[in-house]
């Protein structure tokens, strides 16, 4: 029991939480905004009944990876057209390739919705989904931002009750400002807007980094994986330029409201 509770498996356990805090963060926007599309009344319950089953998920994809990491970096399939595509696939390179083809795929679909909507403050009765399959995409997407994040605890410790509890405290922890978050997109669209641009962005992110697992070339050019310091100086210049443009904008409207009031 003393060796479970070693100094080195709580420095361990803490620097997990704070490894899941800052990779769950594009988790934690895709689970506001997808919560977003049901009905008032049934938001809270979307959000807290999807957290929670994707926490339990989490917990036996955790047993599943650790029986079958060996595995997982092992070629599944190789795939070549002369001077054009050539990779060498496993499985972890597909979940990457797949998830952030999806991700992809959903951020720009809900991107196209904004622009095409007439009425911004109906946007969402006009784009209402079913709880259970709210639900469902949550969970479903949640696994998907998770399995890097598990790799990498991984690669840190292999003492289960560790990751295990990283696990259900960033759990946790994503429920209790899971509400917060929601609160703060419905007074602020425009953020939703951001959000969406960096889920794609995320897309971008597996997307290259399952490339770079499978050593895939492109017109005999390597794909590189998009570094995540690259990644978060995008989303800091994203949302440093928006907040400025609303503002400068804002300038604009005020100066025009008050020269109109002076010509009236």
């Amino acid at each position: 029991m003393e060796s479970l509770l070693s100094l080195e498996n709580l420095f361990t356990l803490m620097m997990l939480i704070l490894l899941q805090a800052v990779l769950g963060f594009d988790n934690l926007l895709y689970i506001s905004i997808e919560s977003g599309r049901v009905t008032p009344a049934r938001q809270k319950y979307v959000r807290w009944v999807g957290i929670i089953l994707a926490i339990i998920l989490r917990l036996i994809l955790m047993v599943v990876v650790l029986g079958l990491i060996n595995s997982l970096t092992k070629p599944l399939f190789a795939a070549t057209i002369d001077g054009i595509f050539e990779a060498s696939f496993t499985f972890h390179s597909l979940v990457s390739l797949a998830g952030g083809g999806f991700i992809m795929y959903t951020a720009t679909k809900e991107i196209m919705h904004l622009l095409a909507v007439e009425h911004v403050e109906n946007l969402d009765e006009d784009h209402e989904k079913s709880v259970p399959v709210a639900i469902a995409t949550i969970v479903f997407m949640n696994l998907i931002f998770s399995f890097d994040s598990l790799l990498s605890a991984i690669a840190l410790t292999h003492v289960v009750w560790v990751i295990a509890a990283a696990i259900i405290i960033s759990g946790l922890m994503m429920i209790a400002l899971a509400d917060q978050v929601s609160v703060f997109l419905k007074k602020n669209r425009m953020f939703e807007v951001i959000g969406l641009f960096i889920l794609f962005i995320v897309g971008v992110l597996l997307i290259s980094e399952g490339g770079h697992l499978a050593h895939m070339m492109l017109f005999g050019f390597e794909v590189v994986a998009m570094s995540k310091a690259s990644f978060y100086f995008v989303i800091f210049v994203m949302v440093v330029v928006s907040t400025v443009q609303s503002r400068y904008r804002n300038k604009l409207e005020k100066l025009r409201a008050k020269e109109h009031g002076q010509t009236a």
